[in-house]
């Protein structure tokens, strides 16, 4: 399933809209700055390598937008592009890492012709679709030798194909397991408010033909003290230095039931997504999204009352003391993840 892709034909990004899946499977086309930046916003396009790609594309598409030869108009039109898509979410670091990807592509290319920059540019958002897509299959063989055979696998929020450009993170783990027949069944977890677990990695499941149960976030410490759950994996939208992990709300208290039950936690994530500029998740900035989205479930009717007051964060940090593993393109990575973490980078 691609998620996202380039149209050379008409310099623009075409994504799958998660907003309105699983009832509606719909690609949309993307020929403005603005409407990437929104696209990211109310989330048509998330996870963390996903959103990374798309702002890449993204500041390709800006330069495609610009009109003329001038050099320093260019820049900073490029400037305001890049501004903009950085505005956008606060918490998955790909976001990041990608725009200065291309910052860095502009400037090594800064004596050419806006024509050669803004062609470099697309190539180097066209070439980081290709490489997430290879990262995440190499991240699916190293999390597969994890897992035993007819393992149940449980995971939260959304952290496959539709989360990446293509083969997914966690889901890209399961889906190696499960061509070596190690996965017999993947508990997702509802995951709300926006309910990626019901509305995405469900939706992904059923079309790879991976069983799949779907369960309220509030089952997962029952599921683990009935025995039915052998580990967990999750993905992450930022990870620090120390192995601390951001992902979607909902992980830390997986993690807390996973440990007290001896179930093991593991996290999949591209190199990209460690920020080793930060010591640990503390230092991490965590995004707060409206209230709307919890008081409203799916666009439907209200489901408190009126006045109540909401408390929305989209992200929660897990120590990396209750994680068991951390699995990246190079390898899979153990405490002391400050020590395992660096090694990985400069593999």
């Amino acid at each position: 399933m691609d998620t996202l892709r380039w149209l050379d034909g008409i310099n623009a990004i075409e994504m799958i809209d998660q907003t309105i899946l699983p009832n509606t499977f719909k690609y949309i086309k993307l020929k403005t700055v603005e409407q990437v930046a929104r696209s990211i916003e109310i989330m048509q396009v998330r996870g963390a390598p996903a959103i990374g790609v798309t702002a890449a594309m993204g500041v390709a598409l800006g330069a495609t937008r610009f009109r003329g030869a001038d050099r320093d108009k260019f820049f900073a039109h490029m400037d305001a592009v890049c501004a903009r898509l950085a505005s956008t979410r606060p918490t998955a670091v790909n976001l990041f890492w990608a725009i200065e990807r291309q910052k860095r592509v502009m400037e090594k290319n800064r004596n050419k012709s806006v024509e050669q920059i803004t062609r470099a540019l697309v190539a180097e958002g066209k070439r980081m679709r290709v490489e997430d897509i290879a990262i995440n299959k190499a991240m699916g063989a190293h999390g597969a030798t994890l897992l035993k055979k007819n393992s149940n696998v449980m995971t939260h929020c959304n952290a496959g194909s539709l989360a990446t450009a293509a083969y997914g993170t966690a889901l890209g783990v399961v889906r190696a397991a499960h061509a070596q027949g190690k996965v017999a069944r993947v508990y997702a977890d509802e995951t709300r408010p926006r309910l990626q677990g019901a509305m995405l990695t469900a939706f992904e499941m059923v079309h790879e033909g991976i069983p799949c149960t779907l369960n309220c976030d509030n089952t997962a410490a029952t599921l683990m003290a009935q025995g039915k759950i052998d580990c967990c994996i999750v993905g992450a939208d930022r990870i620090a230095a120390n192995g601390d992990t951001a992902n979607k709300i909902g992980t830390y208290s997986l993690a807390v039931v996973a440990r007290y039950h001896k179930v093991p936690f593991y996290v999949a994530a591209p190199i990209s997504t460690i920020d080793y500029s930060l010591k640990s998740g503390r230092e991490i900035p965590i995004e707060h999204r409206g209230a709307d989205e919890v008081r409203i479930v799916n666009g439907g009717k209200p489901i408190c009352p009126d006045g109540v007051d909401v408390y929305n964060q989209a992200f929660d940090m897990t120590p990396a003391r209750l994680i068991s593993a951390i699995i990246t393109e190079k390898g899979v990575c153990r405490a002391p993840y400050v020590k395992s973490l660096a090694a990985a980078r400069n593999a």
